[in-house]
C-alpha cells in the first residue's frame, strides 16, 4: 500500500486531539517458515479531547478487518484509515497482514544461506511501525505497548520488555510480554527466529545477546567484551543522568541483513555484520563499543525522553553520538575514543558542512519524508562535536547537573530543544541564547587562525556569516626537542568575538589551535600544509596528531593540500602512533588519498608509499593483522599479493582481501575463490566471493555483479561496502562507464525498502571511476525525481566527487 508522509501540522493537530492509553499488539509469525506473511491485530485504547471530531490512524499494511468502538471502519487510503465521530473514550481494533517482508519497510524476513533457517526483525524509525500494524505513528503520542507473539516452536522471540510468559499451543509457542513504559511507536520492536542466546547477570541487570545459529561461535567469542561494555555503559549513564536504567532486562539482538543498529527500548537490534567474522581489529572493537554506547544512550535520550517532532532530531542522534564517546573515554578501556571520532566521522562532517547539503543541526522538518533525509554527518558527528563543545562551554560538572534535572523533569514525556537549553542554562548560569543560535540554528563551519599581535598572540576567527560562534577551546604551544614536539603550555580560550588574546609565550616551534579537539572548527597553520606534514609525526598524543591529520585532510578537500602531502603526513603519523584503534582509520585515509584523490599519473607512486608503511607496521607486535589488511588494498603487483597470501596464514578474511586485489590486478582467482568459499565458516562468505568477481576487469563479471547488487538487490547492507568498493576500481574506466549511466536509472527506486537501505544503496553504489567531469551534475539532475533521502545522499556524493576530480587533475 502506498503511504503519505505525515506532516508536522497534522501531527500537532492529532496530538492536541488524542491521548493514547495503551496498545495491545498480537503478532503471528507462523507463516514465515514457508511464506512471506506477518499477521497482526492492533487494539488501541485512546481518548479524544473533542468528542465528535475526526482524525485518522496510520496503517500501510493490508487491512483485513477493523472496527472503531465496535463499528466497521472506512477503507484505508494512502496509508491512513479515517476515524470519524470519535467518542471521549475509544477502542480501535485493526487486523492486518504484511506480505512484503523481503523488500519492504518495517519488517524483514531473512533466510540464512548457511542452514536455511528463517529470521525476522522489525525496525521502525522514523515512522515504519504503521507498515506492520495500525498505530498513531508519531513520536509525541507515547503509550504502553503489550505484545503477544505466536511463532514456530523452535523460535526465540525478543521484544522491549523482559520476562515474557511462554505457552506451547498446538505445535507453536505464544510469547506474551509485560506492558512497556510509555513509548513512541518507533521505539518498539519484535524480533524472532531460532536465535542463539547468551545471558549474563551484571550489576542488578539481566543482560542478553542473541544471533543467528550460524554465528553462535562468533557471538560466544565476543560475549565477554559486549557484556563488559554494556555493564560499564549502564553504570555510567545511570550516574551522569541521575536515573538508572529502570528495567532489569537489557537485550541486544544481532540480525542478518539489518542496517546499522536501532535503539529499541530494552531490546537493541544490530546488524550482525558488527560481529566480525575474523578476529576484530582494535578499531573494530572500538567501533562496536561506541555503537553499543550510542544505542544505549538513546534509552534515556530518545526512549525515556523523546523529541516532540523530528525538527529536534538532534536531541536523539547528536546527543547519543556525543554520549557514546563521552562514556567510552570515561568508563571503558577506549580512553582515546575521541581521537577515533576525529579521524573518522568528524572528517565527513567538515566536508558535508561546506557542501550543498549543509544545514543547521536543528532545522524545520515539514514532514517525515524530509526527516529521513537528515540522518547524516551533520546530525551525527557534527552534532556530537558541538555537544562536546557545549559541555566544555558550560563546564562538565554543570552539564551533568543540568542533564540530571532534565531527566528528572521530563522522564517518559516529550521535549523540545528549549527544554534542554533551559536545564543547562539554569545549571551553569550561562546565557545560552547566543550559543544556541550560533551552533544549532546556523549551518557551516568557523575558521580559526593564530596570529601575532604585537608581543603576543591573538586567535582570529570568522563564522559562516560573520564573527565566530561563542566557544571555549584550547591552544597548545610546542617546543621541538630530541624526542620530537613537547607541549610546553596550554591556553584555554573563551571566544566571544572575532579576535581573542591567547595567553601563550611567543616563539614556540609549533602552535596547535583546537588542541584536545574541544570544538568544531576548521583551522589553518601559519606555515601551510608543509608545517603540518613536518609536525604530524612529532606530536606527543593521539588526539594532537589527530587534530593535525584532520586539518590536512580538510585542506586536501578544499584544494589547499595535495594527495602527496596527505600521504606523507599520514605515513609519518603511522610510524609513531601509540593508539592502536586509529591505525586502521589512518591506513584507510592514506589509501583513499592515493587511490581516490590522486590522478592516474601519481596514483601508483602513492600506493607504493602506503604499501611501504604497511610493511613497516607489519613488523610491530599487535599490528600485523591491520597492516596486512592495508597491504591487501595497495599491493603493487601479483608477486606482492602472493607474498601477502603466504603471510595470511589461517586468516580467511585476509585471504579474501588478497583475492580481491588479485582479481583487480588481472590474476586468476576462480579456483582459489571456490576453495576459500568451501572452507570459510562465515554464512555470508558468498558476498566476499562476489566482491572478488566485482574487482576483476571482466565485462561478464561486472554485469553479473551489477545484476545482483543493483537490480535483484540481493547484497545485504552489511556486505554492500565490500562489493561496491571492489566494483568501482581505478584503471577500469572503459568497463565502468556504462554502469555510471545505469546507476542514474535506478536512483528513483532506491528508497523502496525504507530509510537505511535508501541511504546505503545511493551512497555506496555511487560511481567514483568510469565517469566524466559532467557526472556530478548529471547525478544531481537524476536525483531530483528521487525521494529526499536519496536526493540528499546523491548531492553529498556529487560534491565530494567534484573535489576528487579537481584533485586528480
Amino acid at each position: 500500500m502506498s503511504t503519505g508522509s505525515l506532516t508536522q501540522a497534522e501531527a500537532e493537530h492529532r496530538a492536541a486531539l488524542l491521548s493514547v492509553r495503551h496498545y495491545e499488539i498480537t503478532v503471528d509469525f507462523t507463516d514465515l517458515p514457508t511464506g512471506p506473511a506477518v499477521r497482526c491485530v492492533s487494539t488501541v485504547a485512546f481518548t479524544c479531547a473533542e468528542p465528535g471530531a475526526e482524525t485518522f490512524v496510520d496503517c500501510a499494511a493490508r487491512v483485513l478487518a477493523g472496527t472503531q468502538n465496535g463499528e466497521p471502519l472506512p477503507p484505508a487510503a494512502d496509508g491512513r484509515i479515517p476515524l470519524p465521530a470519535l467518542a471521549a473514550e475509544n477502542t480501535l481494533r485493526v487486523e492486518t497482514v504484511q506480505a512484503d517482508t523481503t523488500d519492504g519497510a518495517g519488517v524483514h524476513k531473512v533466510v540464512d544461506p548457511a542452514d536455511g533457517e528463517v529470521y525476522v526483525w522489525m525496525t521502525f524509525e522514523p515512522d515504519a511501525a504503521h507498515r506492520v500494524w495500525a498505530c498513531f505513528d508519531q513520536p509525541d503520542l507515547k503509550a504502553p505497548h503489550t505484545f503477544a507473539v505466536t511463532a514456530p516452536a523452535a523460535w526465540v522471540v525478543t521484544s522491549n520488555s523482559g520476562d515474557p510468559k511462554v505457552e506451547t499451543l498446538d505445535g507453536v509457542r505464544r510469547w506474551t510480554f509485560p506492558a512497556t513504559p510509555p513509548l513512541s511507536p518507533y521505539n518498539t520492536v519484535v524480533n524472532a527466529g531460532p536465535l542463539h542466546e547468551i545471558r549474563r547477570e551484571a550489576a542488578g541487570h539481566d543482560l542478553g545477546i542473541f544471533a543467528r545459529r550460524s554465528l553462535a561461535a562468533v557471538l560466544e567469542r565476543d560475549a565477554d567484551e559486549i557484556f563488559t561494555v554494556t555493564t560499564q555503559g549502564l553504570a555510567f549513564f545511570g550516574d551522569v543522568f541521575g536515573m538508572p536504567f529502570p528495567q532489569r532486562k537489557y537485550d541486544q539482538v544481532f540480525m542478518p541483513e539489518f542496517g546499522g543498529a536501532m535503539e529499541n527500548y530494552g531490546c537493541v537490534t544490530w546488524s550482525d555484520a558488527a560481529l566480525r567474522r575474523a578476529a576484530p581489529t582494535p578499531a573494530e572493537r572500538e567501533v562496536l563499543a561506541t555503537v553499543l554506547l550510542h544505542e544505549m544512550a538513546h534509552i534515556w535520550f530518545g526512549n525515556i525522553v523523546t523529541m516532540r517532532w523530528w525538527d529536534d532530531l538532534w536531541l536523539n542522534e547528536a546527543f547519543a553520538e556525543f554520549a557514546c564517546y563521552w562514556a567510552a573515554s570515561r568508563a571503558t578501556r577506549y580512553t582515546d575514543a575521541w581521537a577515533g571520532l576525529l579521524v573518522g566521522d568528524k572528517l565527513s562532517a567538515y566536508l558535508a558542512d561546506q557542501g550543498p547539503t549543509s544545514h543547521p543541526i536543528r532545522q524545520p522538518v515539514p514532514d517525515v519524508a524530509e526527516a529521513a533525509s537528515i540522518f547524516d554527518a551533520i546530525t551525527y558527528p557534527k552534532g556530537a562535536a558541538v555537544l562536546r563543545q557545549l559541555a566544555t562551554y558550560v563546564g562538565e560538572e554543570n552539564f551533568v547537573t543540568g542533564m540530571k534535572a532534565y531527566f528528572a523533569r521530563h522522564a517518559w514525556g516529550n521535549t523540545t530543544l528549549q527544554d534542554l537549553i533551559d536545564a543547562l542554562a539554569a545549571a551553569s548560569g550561562r546565557d545560552l541564547d547566543r550559543w544556541r543560535a550560533g551552533w544549532l540554528d546556523t549551518a557551516g563551519t568557523d575558521r580559526l587562525t593564530l596570529e601575532p599581535d604585537g608581543a603576543g598572540l591573538v586567535l582570529a576567527g570568522v563564522g559562516p556569516d560573520g564573527p565566530p560562534r561563542p566557544q571555549v577551546l584550547a591552544v597548545g604551544a610546542y617546543t621541538r626537542g630530541a624526542a620530537g614536539l613537547a607541549r610546553t603550555a596550554l591556553a584555554e580560550v573563551d571566544v566571544q568575538g572575532p579576535r581573542t588574546p591567547v595567553d601563550l609565550p611567543a616563539g614556540a616551534d609549533f602552535y596547535l589551535v583546537n588542541d584536545e579537539d574541544l570544538t568544531y572548527a576548521r583551522t589553518r597553520p601559519a606555515g601551510g600544509a608543509e608545517a603540518l606534514v613536518a609536525a604530524a609525526g612529532e606530536l606527543p598524543t593521539a588526539v594532537s596528531r589527530g587534530v593535525v591529520v584532520a586539518i590536512l585532510w580538510d585542506m586536501l578537500t578544499t584544494g589547499e593540500a595535495t594527495p602527496e602531502q596527505t600521504v606523507r603526513c599520514l605515513t609519518a603519523v603511522l610510524a609513531v602512533e601509540t593508539s592502536d584503534a586509529v591505525i586502521e582509520p589512518y591506513l584507510r585515509l592514506a589509501g583513499n588519498a592515493a587511490e581516490l584523490w590522486a590522478g592516474d599519473d601519481r596514483r601508483d607512486a602513492l600506493l607504493a608509499a602506503v604499501a611501504e608503511a604497511c610493511l613497516a607496521l607489519a613488523e610491530q607486535p599487535g599490528r600485523r593483522q591491520v597492516a596486512l589488511r592495508g597491504l591487501a588494498r595497495v599491493a603493487r603487483d601479483l608477486d606482492e599479493v602472493a607474498r601477502l597470501r603466504e603471510l595470511a596464514g589461517d586468516d580467511v578474511h585476509l585471504h579474501w582481501r588478497a583475492l580481491i586485489r588479485t582479481a583487480e590486478l588481472g590474476g586468476a582467482t576462480g579456483d582459489a575463490a571456490r576453495e576459500l568459499l568451501a572452507r570459510d565458516p562465515d554464512p555470508d562468505a558468498r558476498y566476499q566471493a562476489l566482491a572478488v568477481r566485482a574487482a576483476a576487469p571482466d565485462a561478464d563479471g561486472k554485469a553479473a555483479v551489477w545484476q545482483a547488487m543493483a537490480v535483484e538487490r540481493t547484497v545485504p547492507i552489511g556486505s554492500l561496502t565490500t562489493v561496491t568498493t571492489a566494483f568501482w576500481r581505478p584503471g577500469q574506466d572503459a568497463l565502468l562507464a556504462e554502469y555510471a549511466d545505469r546507476y542514474l536509472k535506478v536512483l528513483p527506486e532506491l528508497d523502496r525498502a525504507g530509510m537505511i537501505p535508501a541511504m546505503a544503496y545511493s551512497q555506496r553504489m555511487f560511481p567514483v571511476f568510469g565517469i566524466g567531469a559532467d557526472f556530478p551534475a548529471r547525478a544531481e539532475a537524476a536525483a531530483e525525481a528521487a525521494a529526499p533521502v536519496v536526493r540528499k545522499a546523491v548531492r553529498e556524493r556529487a560534491d565530494e566527487l567534484r573535489r576528487m576530480l579537481r584533485s586528480r587533475t
